[in-house]
């Protein structure tokens, strides 16, 4: 226990000192605390200029809340639950491991150190992706995690900083089940992630931006716009009752599996859930929501 203890004091401190160093330095190409300042500015300024809802305000319906979603999901909850729960449970998983005399070098099934670095990349992106796309319609299914969910289709009015409006435990359920997948192919390095980080980060503001695009025919590779405000519709289709368009960075998931839903421009269609006008407004009663929900 007290290895543990260990842990949790030693994540939460050196990304207490992690933090500092993103806010004081601005001579690395992956600091993510300016990389996403940068990232959002950029996607905010492309709302601004070519909007696809030209009566939607600039500073739209919830703008403040999900710029404060956005900066606290991104960093201050990294810094409460994040990195001390995955570290703590990575510990955990090697100790299990060990118990049956194994590591988790021995479920390694190959490393992308002995890849072409751009090949590496791409099969971290592509394996991550597809983890997502699952996790995401659990999310969907399970009413339990649905509940969790809600604080994320609770916009009302799309614009790029809606991308990371969402309950603090979806990230925990996220990294959770992307751990195992993602360990057992190994090698991967700081710049690495960054790259693919900054990309999804970017797919992602644009996903959820006020732009009618959809990126012609890679349409059917990327998530955009015209596809994933579909994903935010209130009104679901009868054979698509748990949704549709579940695709975090790449659409091909959806039209292989068939998710795949755009009957029509949804650039007017109403967003949220059903009984989304009792939904809480506020910060903190949308994150205790899912605990008091019976």
């Amino acid at each position: 226990m007290e290895k543990y203890i260990d842990i949790i004091k030693n994540a939460y401190s050196g990304y207490w000192n992690y933090l500092k160093h993103e806010l004081i330095s601005i001579n690395h190409w992956d600091n993510y605390f300016y990389g996403l300042i940068g990232i959002s500015l950029l996607v905010w300024l492309l709302e601004i200029l070519f909007p696809w809802r030209k009566n939607q305000s600039i500073f739209r319906k919830d703008f403040w809340l999900d710029t404060f979603y956005m900066f606290f999901n991104f960093f201050l909850l990294n810094l409460i639950i994040l990195i001390a729960l995955s570290n703590t449970a990575a510990e955990l998983f090697n100790d299990v491991l060990g118990i049956v005399g194994l590591s988790l070098s021995d479920l390694q099934l190959f490393s992308v150190d002995n890849m072409p670095k751009v090949l590496g990349i791409l099969i971290f992106f592509i394996i991550a992706d597809f983890v997502q796309w699952n996790t995401h319609i659990l999310l969907h299914r399970v009413p339990f995690l649905w509940n969790f969910h809600k604080v994320h289709h609770s916009v009302k009015e799309m614009g790029f900083a809606a991308h990371l409006r969402y309950h603090w435990m979806e990230p925990v359920v996220y990294k959770s089940l992307l751990y195992l997948p993602i360990a057992i192919i190994g090698g991967f390095n700081a710049q690495d992630v960054a790259i693919v980080h900054f990309f999804n980060i970017t797919i992602g503001h644009l996903n959820h931006a006020n732009l009618g695009w959809n990126y012609g025919p890679l349409k059917y590779i990327f998530n955009n716009p015209k596809m994933h405000i579909w994903h935010h519709a209130k009104q679901l289709p009868k054979h698509l009752k748990y949704g549709m368009n579940f695709g975090i960075t790449l659409s091909i998931w959806d039209y292989i599996f068939k998710t795949n839903y755009i009957p029509h421009s949804g650039r007017d269609i109403e967003l949220g859930f059903d009984g989304d006008e009792r939904f809480p407004k506020d910060f903190i009663s949308q994150e205790i929501y899912p605990l008091n929900k019976k």
